[in-house]
């Protein structure tokens, strides 16, 4: 791995997936999305440019479904939930450089440029074809607002999803029944704009051989899924009353399909943020030899990131850089269910907020979260892996070693050069495993070194040096006090609070990715224990 001192400033974009307005976000969301802020932390510590952007995702059926039912209108849903999920990441400490929503103007305008180009561009075509009409709503109805006899398993299922996994073709939906008035639908011809998905195959097929090795293997084989049955066409306009404008003639009735405006969100959002630092939005999302983009987002999003997001960066033709890394979660199940609205099993992250510290919460979904397989919360466990590895390995690290009894400032001693090395090596395997989007790795990596602190801690006998070797006591306590200083280092991406209440202690400035020592004979900041045991 390269020396970080001489490393070059790189420009690293990282993209979080958007939350749908429609719904509270539980804890198999924040799972799914945590790992581009762990990045987004740990380039910002090695000294890179770094811009994380994410935002609500606003637009769309379901979001003017729950606005009838609560007797509101979208605008009011939509904002409700931005501002709740905006708290929410807050809360979880997560440092978006701009956290915006689809609803926002600039973004509405931006992606309306975008669409335009790509319809100029010839990748956006017109086409008649049948769709769903409610003679009684006298409306084309949209897949989500029908329901029929699922082909596959025969249940009744909304014309989106049926729960057996089945996907409604557009001919299963033209003799639905509509949701609204129970009325059976008839098909009508109706004009819309479509993608063309097929002209891009080529150059998507090159892009994901070029690039797949970044990947998780679950974003793989899910993109190699879709590209092995050919890429349909794909529409991009709907009748809609709730969403974003058209800019095209003659089609000021539609609005822009969902997927499409908010996957151009990252784009729009970095274009904001850089209007608004007063940076070039083209270093981050352009071609150059020094730039890297992240997506950070669950597996029922992959396509969507893999597929779509490359395919209408190509379409725009405009020297766009394709993403390099894609960060793919699998499902976080609760109590070994998985997580469903209509099950009502899901705890949201409010809830987790409101009785635990956003740092336990943050380490425990890290290490313990469905990185490469679909892996289980149960509260029981979430207790005690905190309470034995963050209160009583780490924690117990800090307290013994700063608050030794009648310790008020870091002696002066040396540096034990095994720890040393030690810690020096830690930092050289916790980065390979980050940049290899290996979270639980560089957990357990960490871990191990808080291990060995206390070990040798114990081995030390500080409690005895005291009386009998001063100058050995002040080694000890010195060695400590540096492994400390550097846990807090290493843990910044992970449990940043208490990373800064550490360095807040020992006169540390700011988080650097380095081996660091403390200043000796500097008086202790005033400890509180950083962890509260959880009952």
């Amino acid at each position: 791995m390269e020396n970080i001192h001489e490393h070059k400033k790189r420009n690293i974009l990282i993209g979080g997936a958007w939350p749908y307005a429609n719904n509270s976000l539980h804890i198999g969301h924040i799972a799914g999305l945590i790992s581009g802020d762990v990045i987004a932390r740990y380039y910002r510590q090695i000294g890179d440019n770094v811009l994380y952007v994410s935002g609500t995702d606003c637009h769309g059926t379901p979001i003017t479904q729950r606005a009838k039912k609560e007797n509101k209108t979208p605008k009011e849903i939509a904002e409700s939930y931005h501002n709740e999920f905006k708290k929410c990441f807050e809360d979880m400490q997560f440092s978006y450089d701009l956290y915006t929503k689809t609803e926002d103007e600039y973004h509405k305008e931006k992606v309306q440029e975008l669409f335009k180009k790509m319809y100029d561009n010839g990748y956006i075509y017109e086409k008649k074809d049948l769709q769903p009409y409610c003679e009684k709503c006298s409306k084309f109805v949209a897949d989500r607002e029908l329901i029929l006899k699922c082909p596959s398993c025969g249940n009744e299922t909304k014309g989106d999803m049926c729960d057996c996994g089945y996907e409604p073709k557009e001919e299963d939906l033209l003799h639905a029944k509509c949701i609204e008035c129970g009325n059976i639908v008839i098909p009508k011809e109706n004009m819309n704009l479509y993608l063309s998905l097929g002209k891009l195959q080529k150059e998507i097929e090159k892009y994901v051989e070029n690039t797949k090795g970044n990947w998780r293997i679950s974003s793989q084989n899910e993109t190699e899924k879709y590209l092995k049955q050919g890429l349909p066409e794909k529409a991009v306009t709907r009748n809609l009353e709730w969403g974003v404008d058209i800019p095209i003639d003659q089609f000021e009735d539609k609005k822009m399909y969902v997927w499409i405006e908010a996957v151009l969100g990252y784009v729009t959002a970095c274009q904001k943020i850089c209007m608004e630092k007063n940076l070039d939005w083209t270093d981050f999302w352009k071609k150059h030899e020094n730039n890297l983009i992240y997506m950070a987002h669950g597996k029922d999003n992959i396509t969507f990131h893999t597929i779509i997001l490359p395919a209408l960066l190509l379409a725009l033709d405009d020297n766009y850089r394709l993403p390099d890394y894609m960060i793919a979660t699998q499902y976080l199940n609760i109590n070994s269910e998985k997580i469903s609205k209509s099950k009502g099993n899901g705890i949201t992250i409010q809830e987790m907020l409101d009785q635990y510290d956003s740092d336990m919460i943050r380490y425990y979904l890290i290490g313990n979260g469905p990185e490469k397989k679909d892996s289980n919360f149960s509260i029981e466990e979430f207790i005690a892996t905190c309470n034995a590895e963050i209160v009583n390995k780490y924690g117990n690290l800090i307290n013994r070693t700063l608050k030794y009894k009648g310790l008020e400032e870091i002696p002066n001693g040396e540096m034990n050069p095994e720890m040393k090395k030690k810690i020096e090596n830690t930092y050289t395997q916790v980065s390979q495993a980050i940049e290899s989007l290996e979270f639980r790795k560089a957990i357990e990596i960490i871990r191990n070194l808080v291990e060995d602190g206390n070990k040798f801690y114990e081995e030390q006998q500080p409690w005895k040096q005291q009386k009998e070797n001063i100058t050995s006591f002040n080694n000890t306590i010195y060695t400590c006090s540096n492994l400390v200083a550097n846990l807090s280092n290493l843990y910044e991406p992970i449990m940043p609070t208490s990373s800064k209440k550490v360095r807040e202690l020992l006169h540390i400035k700011n988080a650097s990715w380095e081996y660091i020592e403390v200043e000796k004979n500097k008086k202790i900041n005033g400890i509180e224990p950083l962890f509260e045991r959880i009952k």
